[in-house]
């Protein structure tokens, strides 16, 4: 846990003059009264500069992002010094920019919300310390904002969905599977015991040198993976689903990766090529990893909904499966998880693929949640911090093990 003390200085005062800026350019556009709550939502918590005005109707009166992901393709990963300085460049411009998109000045906005957990520190510093700037400016209300609650509650702005509800987040950096009970209320059913499925899907994209692929020179890894795969025989390569003896709802995708990269190695030595170039079966290792991970989620989810209908979690006859994260934008991973939600007679619900990546607007939505609920706003924000690393809500996982279901079989015919 970092205080913000520690961070103060992560505006030279360069930068500071930058939100001067910013101000002037609204002081002198007065409009009428605002009749609904309005949050403006930064985020930069990963390697994506983002903000975003939405009003307590769930419209989106302006939003603004700068991707971060050919710098960091370029570099084989996200480098945390590297993505703090492009955030210090950016978050000024995507401000200024959802701002004028949406007609609404600083001074008309209800509150300022701003992911501070979980995340990259540098990142993270990064928003924060302009969000606190920006508050002390215009004396409005701050919104601390969990990455993952935001990811959660997407869903609510774009589908009328009541809670209770069942949420897989899977993302580059998070995985996940928790019941949705209340704006602040999560039971945490799973989670990843090592990698998240992103990062595991980026770094096979890298070992196969994906980027010197002709059709996947400018995708992001799981993207490329994705796109490979439709090319590719699943079944070529025997790979197993991590973790089949554990009746839990835990993920692990380190050993997934471990099994591929041997592959690719063998591979590299039968086919005589050096590492870095692209391998002929690499459609073939990218379809069946995809389907490998899509299947272990698939039955970690399966399991979770049995727990959530035997305990008698989810309202009577509505059962509703939110899969949310960059990852849950992959469609082959959707079907697979459309197979589990049409066996337990499950809605499955999905953002649009635009959020389910990091955005602004998923913090603005969470804002605005908190606001009508009058949840976590601060008025004072003096010692206010930044977590890189923060659970989401209370752990239950060891009574998930402890009901040991076992799953029936089921065939992923995808």
């Amino acid at each position: 846990m970092l205080i913000l003390n520690r961070t103060a200085g992560v505006f030279s005062k360069p930068a500071k003059r930058k939100i001067d800026e910013l101000l002037r350019c609204f002081t002198c556009h007065p409009r009428k009264q605002c009749l609904h709550k309005i949050v403006l939502g930064i985020e930069t918590s990963c390697d994506d500069t983002a903000a975003a005005v939405v009003d307590e109707t769930g419209n989106v009166l302006g939003e603004a992002i700068h991707s971060q992901t050919e710098v960091h393709l370029k570099t084989g990963g996200i480098i945390p010094p590297v993505a703090q300085q492009l955030h210090k460049e950016n978050i000024q411009r995507i401000v200024q920019e959802a701002l004028s998109a949406s007609k609404v000045s600083p001074s008309e906005l209800s509150a300022i919300a701003t992911t501070i957990k979980p995340g990259m520190a540098l990142s993270l510093g990064v928003g924060l310390s302009f969000s606190l700037q920006l508050v002390n400016q215009f004396k409005k209300p701050f919104i601390p904002i969990h990455h993952m609650e935001a990811h959660a509650l997407t869903i609510r702005l774009t589908n009328n969905v009541d809670f209770p509800y069942l949420v897989l987040l899977i993302s580059g950096g998070h995985c996940l599977l928790a019941l949705v009970q209340g704006i602040s209320d999560f039971l945490l059913l799973g989670k990843s015991l090592d990698i998240a499925p992103g990062d595991m899907l980026d770094k096979v994209a890298r070992r196969l040198s994906l980027m010197k692929h002709p059709e996947c020179s400018n995708m992001s890894g799981g993207k490329a993976i994705e796109h490979l795969a439709k090319q590719g025989n699943k079944l070529h390569f025997d790979l197993k689903p991590p973790m089949q003896r554990a009746k839990n709802c835990d993920f692990s995708f380190t050993g997934l990766q471990h099994v591929v990269e041997r592959i690719i190695m063998q591979k590299e030595k039968e086919e005589g090529i050096e590492t870095g170039q692209v391998l002929s079966s690499a459609a073939d290792i990218a379809a069946a990893v995809q389907h490998t991970a899509a299947c272990h989620i698939a039955k970690r989810t399966h399991r979770a909904i049995l727990f959530c209908q035997q305990k008698g979690l989810f309202s009577q006859g509505n059962a509703v499966l939110v899969a949310s994260g960059g990852v849950a934008s992959n469609l082959y991973i959707r079907k697979a998880l459309e197979i589990v939600a049409d066996v337990t007679q499950c809605t499955l619900l999905c953002p649009p693929p635009r959020l389910c990546t990091d955005n602004g607007i998923m913090i603005a939505w969470n804002g605005i949640e908190r606001l009508r609920a009058g949840l976590g706003i601060l008025y004072n924000t003096e010692g206010i911090r930044y977590e890189p690393k923060c659970p989401l809500g209370v752990d239950i996982s060891r009574e998930v093990g402890e009901a040991a279901i076992k799953l029936p079989q089921l065939r992923m015919k995808i």
